[in-house]
Protein backbone atom coordinates (compact mmCIF):
# COMPACT_ATOMS: atom_id res chain seq x y z
CA UNK A 1 0.00 0.00 0.00
CA UNK A 2 1.23 3.53 -0.91
CA UNK A 3 2.09 5.94 1.82
CA UNK A 4 -0.85 8.31 0.54
CA UNK A 5 -3.19 5.43 0.68
CA UNK A 6 -2.31 4.74 4.68
CA UNK A 7 -2.59 9.27 5.07
CA UNK A 8 -5.65 9.05 3.59
CA UNK A 9 -6.69 5.69 5.51
CA UNK A 10 -5.59 6.94 8.74
CA UNK A 11 -7.04 10.53 7.91
CA UNK A 12 -10.30 8.95 7.51
CA UNK A 13 -10.07 6.86 10.77
CA UNK A 14 -8.32 8.98 12.95
CA UNK A 15 -10.39 7.73 15.87
CA UNK A 16 -9.80 4.27 15.05
CA UNK A 17 -6.25 4.91 14.66
CA UNK A 18 -5.68 6.28 18.24
CA UNK A 19 -7.38 3.47 19.88
CA UNK A 20 -5.75 1.12 18.04
CA UNK A 21 -2.42 3.49 18.54
CA UNK A 22 -3.17 3.78 22.39
CA UNK A 23 -4.20 0.06 22.92
CA UNK A 24 -0.69 -1.57 21.50
CA UNK A 25 0.97 1.23 23.42
CA UNK A 26 -0.97 0.27 26.85
CA UNK A 27 0.04 -3.54 26.00
CA UNK A 28 3.31 -2.88 25.96
CA UNK A 29 3.96 -1.02 29.14
CA UNK A 30 1.65 -3.85 31.22
CA UNK A 31 3.26 -6.53 29.37
CA UNK A 32 6.66 -5.09 30.61
CA UNK A 33 5.72 -4.56 34.04
CA UNK A 34 3.69 -7.82 34.48
CA UNK A 35 6.93 -9.61 32.88
CA UNK A 36 5.38 -10.96 29.73
CA UNK A 37 8.32 -9.98 27.25
CA UNK A 38 11.49 -11.59 28.31
CA UNK A 39 13.22 -9.76 25.92
CA UNK A 40 15.34 -6.81 28.20
CA UNK A 41 18.71 -7.33 29.24
CA UNK A 42 19.60 -7.57 32.87
CA UNK A 43 20.80 -4.65 34.02
CA UNK A 44 23.20 -3.44 36.79
CA UNK A 45 22.52 -0.74 39.40
CA UNK A 46 25.36 1.39 37.09
CA UNK A 47 23.21 1.34 33.96
CA UNK A 48 19.51 1.34 35.98
CA UNK A 49 21.28 4.55 36.76
CA UNK A 50 22.45 5.63 33.72
CA UNK A 51 18.83 5.02 32.48
CA UNK A 52 17.06 7.03 34.93
CA UNK A 53 19.50 10.14 34.05
CA UNK A 54 18.98 9.62 30.40
CA UNK A 55 15.05 9.50 30.81
CA UNK A 56 15.22 13.09 32.51
CA UNK A 57 17.25 14.17 30.11
CA UNK A 58 15.03 13.10 27.23
CA UNK A 59 11.56 14.70 29.23
CA UNK A 60 13.16 17.86 30.33
CA UNK A 61 14.02 18.92 26.66
CA UNK A 62 10.31 17.11 24.92
CA UNK A 63 8.66 19.62 28.05
CA UNK A 64 11.16 22.64 26.27
CA UNK A 65 9.57 21.70 22.96
CA UNK A 66 6.13 21.48 24.16
CA UNK A 67 6.11 24.65 25.76
CA UNK A 68 7.71 26.36 22.48
CA UNK A 69 5.06 24.38 20.25
CA UNK A 70 2.17 25.89 22.85
CA UNK A 71 4.07 29.31 22.62
CA UNK A 72 4.51 29.20 18.92
CA UNK A 73 0.71 28.34 17.87
CA UNK A 74 -0.45 30.89 19.80
CA UNK A 75 1.73 33.41 17.92
CA UNK A 76 0.44 31.89 14.85
CA UNK A 77 3.98 30.01 13.89
CA UNK A 78 2.44 26.96 12.56
CA UNK A 79 5.56 25.46 10.65
CA UNK A 80 7.60 25.92 13.91
CA UNK A 81 4.36 24.57 16.34
CA UNK A 82 4.23 21.41 14.02
CA UNK A 83 7.82 20.54 14.27
CA UNK A 84 8.03 21.16 17.89
CA UNK A 85 5.50 19.15 18.67
CA UNK A 86 6.61 16.23 16.22
CA UNK A 87 10.47 16.16 17.76
CA UNK A 88 8.05 16.09 21.46
CA UNK A 89 6.49 12.88 20.32
CA UNK A 90 9.48 11.40 18.69
CA UNK A 91 11.38 12.06 21.83
CA UNK A 92 8.21 10.46 24.10
CA UNK A 93 9.23 7.55 22.02
CA UNK A 94 13.14 7.35 22.72
CA UNK A 95 11.52 7.82 26.72
CA UNK A 96 9.50 4.89 25.88
CA UNK A 97 12.19 2.71 24.95
CA UNK A 98 14.58 4.04 27.36
CA UNK A 99 11.68 3.79 30.38
CA UNK A 100 10.84 -0.17 29.60
CA UNK A 101 14.42 -0.96 29.44
CA UNK A 102 15.10 0.21 32.46
CA UNK A 103 11.72 -1.36 33.99
CA UNK A 104 12.02 -4.58 31.76
CA UNK A 105 15.62 -5.29 32.53
CA UNK A 106 16.75 -3.36 35.96
CA UNK A 107 13.82 -2.64 38.05
CA UNK A 108 12.42 0.61 40.04
CA UNK A 109 13.54 2.78 42.82
CA UNK A 110 11.57 3.54 45.92
CA UNK A 111 12.44 6.41 47.58
CA UNK A 112 13.99 5.75 51.91
CA UNK A 113 15.36 7.89 54.49
CA UNK A 114 12.89 10.91 53.66
CA UNK A 115 10.47 12.87 56.03
CA UNK A 116 7.23 11.63 55.98
CA UNK A 117 5.76 15.30 54.82
CA UNK A 118 8.35 14.85 52.04
CA UNK A 119 7.68 11.45 51.15
CA UNK A 120 4.33 12.07 50.83
CA UNK A 121 4.53 14.64 48.64
CA UNK A 122 6.88 12.94 46.32
CA UNK A 123 3.86 9.90 46.11
CA UNK A 124 1.57 12.85 45.54
CA UNK A 125 3.73 14.20 42.49
CA UNK A 126 4.80 10.69 41.50
CA UNK A 127 0.59 9.70 41.31
CA UNK A 128 -0.44 12.61 39.31
CA UNK A 129 3.03 11.83 36.76
CA UNK A 130 2.01 8.23 36.00
CA UNK A 131 -2.42 9.43 35.81
CA UNK A 132 -1.69 12.00 33.29
CA UNK A 133 1.03 9.43 31.48
CA UNK A 134 -2.02 7.12 31.00
CA UNK A 135 -4.83 9.17 30.50
CA UNK A 136 -2.72 11.38 27.83
CA UNK A 137 -1.56 8.66 25.75
CA UNK A 138 -4.98 8.31 23.49
CA UNK A 139 -5.24 12.54 23.83
CA UNK A 140 -1.76 13.11 22.70
CA UNK A 141 -2.35 10.18 19.81
CA UNK A 142 -5.73 11.78 18.49
CA UNK A 143 -4.06 15.24 18.15
CA UNK A 144 -1.10 14.45 17.12
CA UNK A 145 -2.92 11.97 14.04
CA UNK A 146 -4.74 14.72 13.02
CA UNK A 147 -2.31 17.17 13.30
CA UNK A 148 0.07 14.97 10.74
CA UNK A 149 -2.84 14.16 8.52
CA UNK A 150 -4.76 17.55 7.96
CA UNK A 151 -3.34 20.52 6.46
CA UNK A 152 -3.40 23.70 9.06
CA UNK A 153 -6.67 24.89 7.18
CA UNK A 154 -8.71 21.80 7.24
CA UNK A 155 -7.40 21.49 11.22
CA UNK A 156 -9.97 24.71 12.21
CA UNK A 157 -13.09 22.56 11.15
CA UNK A 158 -11.26 19.28 13.68
CA UNK A 159 -11.20 19.17 17.80
CA UNK A 160 -7.29 19.49 17.30
CA UNK A 161 -7.24 22.86 18.74
CA UNK A 162 -9.28 21.56 21.79
CA UNK A 163 -7.76 18.52 22.01
CA UNK A 164 -4.63 19.67 21.37
CA UNK A 165 -4.47 22.62 24.40
CA UNK A 166 -5.89 19.40 26.97
CA UNK A 167 -2.91 17.25 25.42
CA UNK A 168 -0.39 19.58 25.86
CA UNK A 169 -1.40 21.05 28.76
CA UNK A 170 -1.55 17.23 30.61
CA UNK A 171 1.46 16.02 28.99
CA UNK A 172 3.67 19.32 30.27
CA UNK A 173 2.41 18.80 33.66
CA UNK A 174 3.28 15.28 33.67
CA UNK A 175 6.32 15.69 32.00
CA UNK A 176 7.36 18.29 34.79
CA UNK A 177 5.98 16.27 37.53
CA UNK A 178 8.68 12.85 36.10
CA UNK A 179 11.59 15.24 36.25
CA UNK A 180 10.82 16.57 39.84
CA UNK A 181 10.67 13.06 41.95
CA UNK A 182 13.70 12.30 39.50
CA UNK A 183 15.15 14.82 41.07
CA UNK A 184 14.33 13.71 44.52
CA UNK A 185 14.65 10.07 43.87
CA UNK A 186 18.47 10.46 42.27
CA UNK A 187 19.82 13.49 43.90
CA UNK A 188 18.13 14.71 46.99
CA UNK A 189 17.07 11.63 49.10
CA UNK A 190 18.42 7.78 48.61
CA UNK A 191 16.76 5.08 47.00
CA UNK A 192 16.70 1.35 46.30
CA UNK A 193 15.87 -0.74 43.85
CA UNK A 194 12.88 -2.89 43.61
CA UNK A 195 11.84 -5.60 40.96
CA UNK A 196 8.87 -4.62 39.17
CA UNK A 197 6.31 -7.41 38.48
CA UNK A 198 2.55 -6.93 38.28
CA UNK A 199 2.07 -11.04 38.35
CA UNK A 200 4.20 -11.13 42.31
Amino acid sequence: MATSDVRGTVRENVLTTTVVLSALGYALVLGTFAGLFPIYPELGRETTDLLSHAIAVVNTIATISLALGWYWIRNGEVDKHRAAMTTSFSLILVFLVLYLTKVGGGGEKAMVGAPDLVYGAYLVMLAIHIVLSVVSVPVVLYALVLGLTHSPAELRNTAHKRIGRIAAGSWILSLTLGVVTYVMLNHVYSAEMRLVSLLV
